[in-house]
């Protein structure tokens, strides 16, 4: 029975305790009573009716006040304690009843809390053991992770319904840079733990090397199929497929597949090239074989014909002439075009400015033995560049101005303007014409005995940047000056960034999924089988039916009973309406950095994307839900699949707690949310909540999605609506 009953039912006891015995007293008198005793009795009794029944009354509300706050101290509080105690079992062992109201249940409380540390000390000792027994098991899963992480080849490694359980971070970079669509924004990207692989992948393909790799296994020869695909904007990809056999079959010494193993290549731009190398190669082997086939005719009436009239000799002499200058032209177009495809090939990569200055420095000093200084370096300042070449330019730039100018000393300068960097080489001395550098520009580049094919030119212009000559007057100086596009930001703070907000290195895999069966949202399947989306948002204001907007959406997915901390969704959204100044000082988001974002036409159904085939989870789910209800009928997006609230979680979990609000019960469960209001950090301090929450309701008997849906309708805050 609920306490709130049972206080009721006290107080009819209490009400009947108190008029009952002199009811039945009276009533026993009565009927002893003669009819001239009971008319006297009468008239005695109605004259003093008022003052008695008010003494009544008062004497009944002292002892409701009276057992109200018996009943708060000792039912509500010790339900409170039973609260505490099974967040200490389970939740957040840390978590201390507060000892408080009467002596008595503040003695409990502190016995409580004696026990509870009994059992830390208890639990730490048995966790020790087993960290020591699991320690083997740990380095292995780290050596696996800390390989398949930095592996330069895609793998993905699926189950036999092509759910993914292992991805490296070279198959989630290249995904990720194949997105096309809605899966652009915000980082969203095709791959995840629990997404299927045919989002990415033709499944009767797939179907089709299963079954050869099955034929190859029953012939006894190699295990392994390949094919080629193209993703969804067009690019090409081979696809390398192992099978992940599960041991032998019964008896029949056959081994079973349990998933296999994809190794993805992304061939489009090497087919390209490939396709203009036997273009060019091609037209140099027509055009040099009808030139040669001239040429060897004229020097065969040369040589059979030695007394040829001098005219004669002449014009077969200009057919050799002719013949061979256009095989050079032939040749140098040739070259030019290679030249090309070996710029294209050359990779770009996130590098930090000082580093390309230090390594410069060093080249030039070992090289021409020229000292250099820096002077307002931007340590933090990332670029992408290819820093052979790069370093080999600015060392070509030095031994021209030492041959040229004589300088003896170069300072170097780092400067960031938007988003381009600015690298300075400087130096004192007389001014140089700009001739002089266009001849520097356009000659191929050599230094001290080291040359590379390409000039000055090609190499800015392979950055996608530019070089200049500048004189600072007063200062008596001059300087180059490259321009370079900063990285926005470089893969190691992403990956940096990733590392911190998961905890260590980011985890791409999950061997249990190897169990996962295909299948829909099933509301009857255990609240720890199913894949959520949690996720929050910040608005312009606290009223959606009047107006207000969303301006971000952050989400992350939990599978298999884990938070997922890097695949994640993080979007701001442009309001197209001003935002209220009295909301910008919580959420921290202001008008410059949503204009230019994506509009919610845009971000809505990039979100559906990232949340399909998952349970949503939010706090306070009805108020975020309305906002994305109210742009159906414009978008087009409809959410149809179970919301679950962690709010009415909580109510159900802790019915006796004073508040729900997200900050005290992340306090109660032991969560630590590192910036409130905003919707990614918020969403996942949610995530941890509800992983928190599922083995509480649990205990409750609350197991299932449906189970947990019904508790959540029942409780009072479920009424409340936006």
């Amino acid at each position: 029975m609920k306490a709130k009953y049972r206080f009721l039912v006290a107080i009819v006891i209490l009400g009947l305790l108190m008029t009952g015995p002199f009811l039945v007293t009276s009533l026993l008198v009565w009927l002893d009573m003669g009819e001239a005793e009971r008319a006297m009795l009468t008239q005695l009794l109605l004259s003093r009716l008022p003052i008695g029944t008010l003494l009544t009354i008062v004497g009944f509300a002292i002892g409701v006040g009276v057992l109200h706050r018996l009943f708060k101290q000792y039912v509500e509080g010790l339900l409170r304690m039973a609260e505490t105690l099974r967040l200490m079992l389970g939740a957040n062992r840390n978590f201390r009843v507060t000892p408080e109201g009467p002596p008595e249940v503040q003695q409990l409380a502190r016995a409580a809390n004696d026990l509870a540390q009994q059992r830390d000390e208890l639990m730490d000792d048995v966790d020790a053991q087993i960290a020591r027994a699991k320690a083997s098991v740990e380095e292995e899963k780290n050596r696996l992770a800390a390989l398949m992480s930095e592996l330069a080849q895609a793998v993905v490694v699926c189950n036999l319904d092509g759910r993914i359980l292992l991805y490296n971070n070279r198959a989630r970079l290249q995904f990720k840079a194949l997105a096309q669509g809605p899966m652009s924004v915000a980082g969203g990207t095709l791959i995840g733990l629990g997404r299927s692989i045919f989002s990415i992948l033709e499944k009767s393909q797939v179907s089709h090397a299963l079954d050869v790799i099955g034929q190859r296994i029953a012939r006894g020869r190699t295990a392994m199929a390949n094919f080629i695909t193209t993703a969804r904007g067009g690019q090409l990809l081979r696809v390398q497929m192992v099978p992940v056999l599960a041991g032998h079959g019964d008896g029949d010494g056959e081994s079973r597949f349990s998933g296999y193993v994809l190794s993805v290549e992304n061939i489009t731009r090497s087919l390209e090239q490939g396709a203009q190398r036997d273009q060019v190669m091609h037209s140099l082997t027509e055009g040099s074989r009808s030139s040669l086939g001239n040429i060897r005719a004229a020097v065969a009436n040369l040589m059979d014909y030695p007394e040829m009239e001098s005219e004669l000799r002449e014009r077969f002499v200009r057919i050799i002439e002719e013949e061979a200058s256009g095989m050079s032209q032939r040749l140098d177009r040739t070259m030019a075009e290679f030249s090309d495809t070996l710029k294209t090939r050359w990779p770009l990569e996130d590098v930090l400015g000082i580093d390309i200055i230090a390594a410069a420095q060093r080249r030039i000093d070992d090289r021409l033995q020229l000292p250099s200084k820096t002077e307002e370096l931007d340590d933090g300042l990332w670029i992408k560049a290819d820093s052979f070449s790069l370093v080999f330019a600015i060392a070509f730039l030095a031994s021209r101005l030492q041959d040229h100018y004589g300088i003896r000393e170069l300072r170097f300068r780092l400067l960031s303007e938007g988003r381009l960097a600015y690298l300075d080489v400087i130096w004192a001395g007389p001014a140089m014409s700009s001739e002089t550098f266009y001849t520097w520009e356009l000659e191929p580049m050599h230094i001290n005995g080291d040359s590379m094919p390409l000039t000055l030119r090609e190499v800015v212009d392979r950055h996608g940047g530019e070089v200049w000559y500048q004189r600072e007057k007063a200062a008596h100086r001059a300087y180059f000056r490259f321009v370079l596009p900063m990285a926005m930001p470089g893969l190691e703070e992403v990956e940096q960034g990733e590392r911190e907000r998961s905890g260590g290195r980011p985890e791409y895999y999950d061997f249990d999924l190897f169990s996962f069966q295909e299948g829909s949202i099933d509301l009857d399947r255990k609240l720890s089988d199913l894949a959520y989306t949690v996720f929050d948002t910040e608005t312009t204001g606290l009223e959606p039916s009047a107006g207000d907007e969303i301006i971000q959406i952050g989400a992350a997915r939990i599978v298999n009973n884990r938070l997922l901390r890097h695949e994640v969704f993080n979007q701001l959204v442009d309001p197209e309406r001003p935002l209220r100044p009295e909301g910008i000082p919580i959420h921290g988001i202001t008008e410059d950095m949503v204009r230019g974002q994506p509009t919610i036409d845009v971000v809505l159904p990039a979100f559906h994307e990232f949340c399909e085939d998952t349970v949503l989870i939010a706090h306070n789910a009805a108020f975020d839900m309305r906002f994305l209800q109210l742009k159906e009928e414009r978008t087009g997006i409809r959410f149809g699949q179970p919301v679950l609230d962690t709010l009415l979680l909580s109510a159900v979990a802790h019915p006796n707690q004073e508040s729900h609000r997200l900050d005290a019960i992340a306090e109660r469960l032991g969560v630590v949310i590192e910036s409130r209001h905003n919707a990614l950090d918020d969403a996942l301090g949610t995530a941890e909540v509800f992983l928190k929450l599922v083995p509480l309701l649990a205990d409750m008997g609350i197991v299932t999605l449906r189970q947990a849906l019904e508790a959540s309708e029942k409780t009072y805050y479920a009424r409340i609506k936006y």
